[in-house]
């Protein structure tokens, strides 16, 4: 798979030529979130944590503009804009806004129905609550189309489910927060506990049966959220996991897709010196752990940025007795999977209704 991503770069001098050859690399590279390795997860990329904090062999010029590229984009979010509305879809819909659990102000969308149930969405970086403007300069080489939610918020709410969706810190319309630092989860869950304190604040929502739709940096959250805190989550009735993934895994499978020598240390140090995190610090695997309720993994089975295997044991780990993983087949592209459900919503419907 090729795509001419050149576009895609923003600035000039080595900053953008670092972000060109990342993206080169691969084109969904954004998408990912940085889930830290567990010492399982190291074991499974062939990387153990004493390598990743020892100070690493530098590397030629090319392999630290590859690795510092890397860095950059998993280390801070990239702001994309909300292109479509409900009201473009014939659902009503009401603007919200609410303090994430640490303050930091979470803007939304709130879709009623006629029923007494509830679906929290988040999303995957660099998306938003409408989904990632693909089909335009300058993110359209990230697959070259359009990642767009509203067709399948039409889907469940006509099936019956009240609708609130969110933009996490720095993405979309959302406040910038922890200092524009990604944490892949780490930070995130403030957002995700912050949205159902606010379901449980209006008097509309606070008694429905709610079940979480958490997407990739999204999912990441949630299970941080539930490991950290879950008595916050002991009204929830199931989740949708869509496209959790390790960053162990994804990180040596790009390092050694360009061949850079000890490159899993490299970004590890790259990492550090712009977020104060190590991969290791980020999400361990053993958070999974705290999953005990209902749980639906999907993910496109030949992405080309990670393992089954690593997905896999995401879902070994999840302790939920009641939990289904679903492999997307038909392509290798991860954008791909956002927009899955929206065109073929059986499963996620069938799976909601015996549970929610």
């Amino acid at each position: 798979m090729s795509n001419d991503i050149d576009g895609l770069a923003s600035g000039d001098g080595a900053s953008s030529h670092s972000r060109r050859q990342v993206l080169k690399a691969s084109a969904s590279l954004a998408a990912l979130p940085l889930m830290a390795m567990a010492a399982s997860g190291a074991r499974a990329a062939g990387i153990g944590q004493t390598a990743a904090v020892n100070a690493p062999v530098a590397a030629d010029a090319k392999s630290e503009a590859f690795i510092n590229g890397m860095a950059d984009l998993m280390a801070h979010s990239t702001r994309t804009p909300i292109l479509r509305w409900p009201h473009e879809y014939g659902l009503e819909f009401e603007e919200i806004f609410f303090p994430a659990m640490d303050g930091v102000p979470i803007e939304g969308w709130f879709i009623p129905a006629n029923s007494d149930k509830l679906l929290i969405f988040n999303h995957p970086m660099p998306c938003n609550r409408y989904g990632y403007p693909g089909h335009l300069a300058p993110w359209q080489d990230f697959g070259g189309f359009e990642v767009n939610f509203l067709p399948e918020y039409k889907i469940l709410h006509d099936a019956g489910y009240n609708i609130l969706t969110y933009d996490m810190r720095n993405h979309g319309r959302s406040g910038t927060g922890s200092g524009g630092i990604n944490g892949h989860g780490v930070l995130e869950y403030r957002d995700v506990i912050g949205s159902m304190r606010y379901a449980k604040s209006r008097t509309d929502t606070r008694n429905m049966r709610t079940a979480l739709y958490s997407r990739c940096l999204g999912a990441n959250a949630s299970i941080v959220g539930m490991h950290k805190h879950p008595e916050e989550f002991a009204h929830i009735k199931a989740m949708i996991a869509l496209q959790p993934v390790s960053p162990a895994v994804f990180v040596a499978t790009a390092v050694e897709n360009q061949k850079i020598a000890n490159g899993v240390a490299l970004f590890d140090a790259a990492l550090h010196r712009r977020t104060g995190y190590h991969l290791a610090d980020v999400w361990p695997m053993e958070y999974a752990k705290a999953v005990k309720l209902p749980t639906l993994v999907a993910q496109v089975r030949e992405d080309f940025l990670t393992k089954p295997s690593n997905v896999q044991e995401i879902y070994d780990t999840i302790s939920a007795k009641d939990k289904t993983l679903f492999w997307i087949e038909g392509t290798d592209k991860r954008f791909e999977g956002y927009n899955y459900f929206g065109k073929n919503p059986k499963l996620v419907l069938d799976w909601l209704a015996a549970r929610v």
